[in-house]
């Protein structure tokens, strides 16, 4: 095999890792809706760090990553452990309120929003007329998400709080980034998330928690700590490796596409033709943000 051929392969396989990696994430959101009666969605998200934390702590570990961890700065990590906590509240109390496909979806489509105004104020990135029109695509998409009827759960503190976990995650991915560039990127994954469970495991004490002892409760936390957060972000951390971030930001785009589908084919969630129209907007804004990225990379392989 040709070094071109290889590189072609490596390229085509990191395709495949970025895109199975956010199909994963794309199951949250379902599984969720899987658990009992009566369950607590700040329990169910606190579960899913500390289990998610507990298997990539194991994965580094048997890595040997961790002493890769060279520019300790705790009051990054601490901050980035808030944050992916207060991302989980937000999110899991966001679908429960308004339902698996709005919910996922508003999450999603507000942090490209969230990541560009942080960008602007905290890194000095400039803001283009593409950003302002994803921008009026996402807002516009959120309003009529927001005044839908019919079959569609949709509350309004439930898009509130979907929004609010777009903003979380947007941050989050700005700290990420600088702790990144000078460790071990699964390191700081697996010790920002072991950081953010031990935020929210006082929850664990004022909640009732008894429903956690049933089978299919233990499933949903297994699903949603080792399938939907450890294994995802391994396959995104090695596949980023081989493609360029544009391309890798255009594959996520199958996070939100599988929680919408299996929101649909799963849990019966039907959408109205307001909802589906609030829908294609946030991804048109989405894929407006995501298409000046690809073009850019292009140019600048030519």
């Amino acid at each position: 095999m040709s070094d071109r051929e290889a590189t072609e392969s490596s390229t085509t396989n990191g395709h495949w890792l970025i895109l199975g990696g956010a199909m994963l994430w794309g199951t949250t959101g379902t599984a969720q809706a899987f658990a009992p009666a009566g369950y607590d969605p700040l329990v169910i998200g606190t579960l899913r760090l500390l289990v998610g934390s507990l298997a990539l702590l194991l994965i580094v570990g048997w890595r040997k990553e961790l002493s890769r961890l060279q520019n300790w700065k705790p009051l990054a990590f601490f901050f980035a452990g808030l944050l992916i906590a207060g991302y989980q509240i937000c999110f899991f109390t966001g679908v429960a309120k308004t339902g698996v496909a709005v919910g996922t979806v508003v999450g999603i489509g507000s942090a490209p929003i969230a990541g560009g105004l942080l960008g602007f104020f905290f890194r000095g990135e400039q803001l283009h007329r593409r950003w302002f029109l994803a921008t009026g695509f996402a807002i516009v998409g959120c309003t009529l998400l927001s005044l839908t009827g019919g079959t569609v759960t949709v509350d309004l503190t439930g898009i509130v709080l979907a929004i609010g976990a777009g903003i979380f995650y947007a941050a989050l991915t700005l700290v990420l980034k600088g702790l990144m560039e000078e460790n071990s990127s699964l390191a700081v994954i697996a010790v920002v998330f072991s950081i953010g469970a031990l935020l929210m495991s006082p929850l664990l004490l004022k909640s009732d928690i008894n429903w956690i002892l049933q089978p299919r409760s233990i499933g949903v936390a297994l699903h949603l700590g080792v399938i939907a957060t450890a294994i995802p972000y391994v396959l995104f951390a090695q596949g980023l490796k081989t493609i360029q971030i544009s391309t890798a930001t255009t594959l996520t785009l199958a996070e939100p596409m599988t929680a919408a589908t299996l929101g649909i084919l799963l849990l019966g969630e039907q959408l109205n033709f307001q909802a589906f129209g609030g829908i294609f907007l946030i991804f048109s804004g989405l894929a407006v943000l995501t298409w000046k990225g690809r073009k850019n990379a292009n140019r600048s392989l030519k």
